[in-house]
């Protein structure tokens, strides 16, 4: 069976998914959204930087594509500053009856005790309305800390904390939207980020901790987090722009889910721009990725290395999410009506990925 899609957006991760989904033989492309007037007319594969046209153009009409009603939407625009947009996105296709895999709002992938349900409603309302699926995810939040520290803990016979880390340089992620306004790297000290804000970690990665918790079949009594910065020694350039000295250059953070008085599920990301920044901090597996430590019996500890073949470990991370969403839609759209959590899939392989 072959699955028409939309792709929703061609920025950091919406080009790794047309490409994903032109990889595909059980996807059909069959049309692309773009939010720029200067990407309107192009080809997708252009967009995609794939080298060779795919026959698909880009368009800035929205009702035009929904009327298509393709079996899936791979949405990848931005959300992190524009979340009430992204919000009456979603419901949108979800109401038309368009299933829909995509990589932000993060707080939907386990949104229950994380956000108020009256916030969430209108989504579920939509799918449930239109009889489609919404399925929120990626690499982290998603595989790093769902399905990868799950699974390692089938083969404990107690398990005390699962924390789950994502241990990156971000020099060569060239989104500055995210890295100053959004983390707050480049700017002052003194100044706090929209990251950083009061309760903003725990909403945007207290998903991770509640769906951990509800894969281990524990209830939370608390989330809390904790913050560090530090500064740059020095001024320099990363691919995002200009770092002062002394303003912001390495972040790590710290959401905990707490039961029993003590942290049992852990999200911890330690971020910097500099090798040289942060030393004493956890140091990363190869160039920079994920690692799961479980703590109980046995303990165990894994590291999960990404590199793009390009050489780049922000390139793959951002292919990773593109491809964690394209390689799920047909069990997306096989899946009952609703707002859907990793723990709702069967298990998602690179089938028909082999040449």
């Amino acid at each position: 069976m072959t699955f028409r899609v939309v792709q929703w957006s061609t920025g950091n991760v919406g080009r790794h998914a047309i490409a994903g989904i032109d990889a595909r033989p059980d996807l059909d492309l069959t049309g692309v959204w773009v939010s720029s007037v200067d990407k309107v007319g192009r080809d997708a594969g252009d967009l995609a930087g794939l080298g060779r046209e795919l026959g698909v153009t880009a368009t800035g009409d929205a009702d035009a594509l929904i009327a298509t009603r393709p079996d899936c939407v791979v949405y990848t625009a931005m959300a992190d500053d524009r979340l009430g947009e992204a919000m009456e996105d979603l419901a949108r296709l979800l109401a038309a009856g368009i299933n829909v895999v995509s990589s932000s709002p993060v707080f939907l992938q386990f949104p229950d005790g994380v956000l108020p349900p009256e916030v969430v409603e209108p989504v579920r309302r939509a799918a449930l309305d239109g009889r489609s699926s919404l399925w929120v995810n990626g690499i982290d939040p998603g595989f790093a800390n769902d399905w990868l520290p799950l699974m390692l803990t089938s083969v404990c016979q107690r398990v005390d904390q699962v924390r789950c880390m994502e241990i990156l340089d971000y020099s060569t992620y060239n989104n500055p939207t995210v890295l100053f306004d959004i983390m707050g790297f480049g700017r002052p000290m003194d100044d706090t980020p929209i990251l950083l804000q009061p309760g903003v970690l725990t909403i945007g990665w207290g998903s991770v901790v509640q769906q951990l918790a509800a894969g281990l079949g524990i209830t939370l009594d608390e989330v809390e987090q904790e913050a560090t910065r530090l500064p740059a020694p020095e001024t320099f350039h990363v691919a995002a722009g200009r770092i002062e000295a002394g303003t912001a250059a390495a972040l790590r953070f710290e959401v905990r889910g707490i039961a029993g008085g003590r942290p049992v599920c852990v999200l911890e990301h330690v971020t910097r721009l500099r090798a040289d920044i942060g030393v004493e901090w956890p140091q990363p597996p190869g160039q920079g990725g994920y690692r799961v430590e479980v703590t109980g019996e046995p303990n165990c500890v894994l590291d999960l290395r990404l590199r793009a073949t390009n050489g780049d470990h922000n390139t793959a991370g951002l292919k990773a999410t593109a491809m964690r969403l394209v390689n799920a839609i047909p069990a997306v759209v096989a899946a009952e009506p609703g707002l859907l959590t990793a723990l709702d899939l069967p298990l998602v392989t690179g089938r028909g990925l082999v040449p």
